[in-house]
């Protein structure tokens, strides 16, 4: 990992992968660079990446190109793919953190493929049997963060304490809260509440070292009652996907309603509010994948120059923080402390 304090943090980007490569990764990637002023290393097919920056005044600026002769497509089985393709683009950019090349990957291209390259090429963490995904769900509770939000569908209640944990380095290193508070996201607040998943949890969250707090229902989320809400990735998932789905319901009523009571101008203003506030995932355009060996960004598919250009920023604030050694440290604390993971 660069010395933050010496040298610019170094920024991996997979140029071929997301729906709109390489034309917005490279344009969100030139956006990134000079806002942050970090270094990037474009990975992919070299003479398009170099065709496409053509189009822009990248001088000065530090970005360079690495050569990624092929390129693993959406709908490829992820672990075939990486065999059959061994210089893909996500796998030349991964290969780069291991060396210490670069501090951190990002890549939009397909969940799976990125998923189980980063898992192969740089390993979990001690401790950890599955990566989790997670963060910030709501702007209206900017200091709660919420594991797993889709990375795993099934899990057991040691997985669970492992999301405890990363959700508690988080909470400390990127949102500053000294002592987070820990929930599990439950059907009651009563300790009895829950699936057999929950329960089996709880008992667990009781004798670790975390600030746990009990259960909380959905509508405690909103309320800001915990910083860091455990669940397993089908409720995550069916969580986000209802809070993007009821936003832009909302957003469609308010326009209808607004209609003549406001201007067009104003009403577009509430609305991309309402949204930001409501869909801090969808509008970062993705998230770091913990538990890894590594800082790895999945970003959506569907992402344009600014949401490229914001996955950087996060990324370069995950690095800053030294998102990983602190996930290690903290790991390590938990297991001697007989709460293992």
């Amino acid at each position: 990992m660069a010395d933050t304090g010496n040298e610019p943090v170094r920024i991996a980007i997979d140029a071929m992968g997301g729906d709109y490569a390489p034309q917005e990764i490279v344009k969100g990637a030139i956006e990134g660079a000079k806002r942050e002023g970090i270094g990037i290393i474009l990975v992919g097919q070299e003479d398009t990446i170099q065709k496409e920056m053509m189009r822009y005044d990248v001088s000065g600026l530090p970005i360079r190109v690495r050569n990624a002769s092929e390129v693993i497509l959406d709908g490829e089985p992820p672990i075939v793919a990486l065999r059959q393709k061994p210089d893909a683009s996500i796998s030349v950019a991964t290969q780069l953190v291991k060396r210490g090349e670069a501090d951190a990957v990002i890549s939009m291209g397909p969940t799976g493929t990125v998923m189980v390259s980063a898992m192969v090429t740089l390993g979990t963490l001690e401790g950890i049997k599955r990566p989790t995904a997670g963060g910030e769900l709501l702007g209206f509770v900017p200091d709660t963060v919420i594991f797993d939000l889709g990375a795993n569908v099934d899990c057991n209640p040691r997985e669970l304490l492992s999301f405890a944990v990363i959700g508690c380095v988080v909470a400390k290193k990127m949102l500053h809260i000294a002592n987070p508070t820990v929930a599990l996201l439950s059907n009651g607040a009563e300790e009895g509440k829950g699936n057999h998943l929950v329960k089996g949890a709880y008992q667990l969250f009781k004798k670790s070292n975390l600030n746990f707090i009990g259960n909380v229902e959905g509508n405690d989320i909103p309320a800001g009652k915990a910083n860091v809400v455990i669940c397993d990735g089908f409720t995550g998932n069916v969580l986000i996907k209802f809070c993007e789905g009821l936003s832009r319901s909302i957003i469609e009523r308010l326009k209808v309603t607004l209609d003549k009571r406001l201007s067009k101008t104003d009403i577009e203003a509430i609305c991309e509010d309402l949204f930001t506030l409501t869909n801090i995932a969808d509008v970062r355009g993705g998230g770091l994948v913990y538990g890894i060996n590594g800082l790895v960004w999945i970003g959506h598919g569907r992402s344009k120059a600014s949401q490229v250009a914001k996955s950087i920023r996060q990324v370069k604030l995950a690095v800053e923080a030294n998102l990983v050694e602190s996930l290690k440290l903290e790991l390590t604390k938990i297991q001697e402390l007989g709460g293992g993971v």
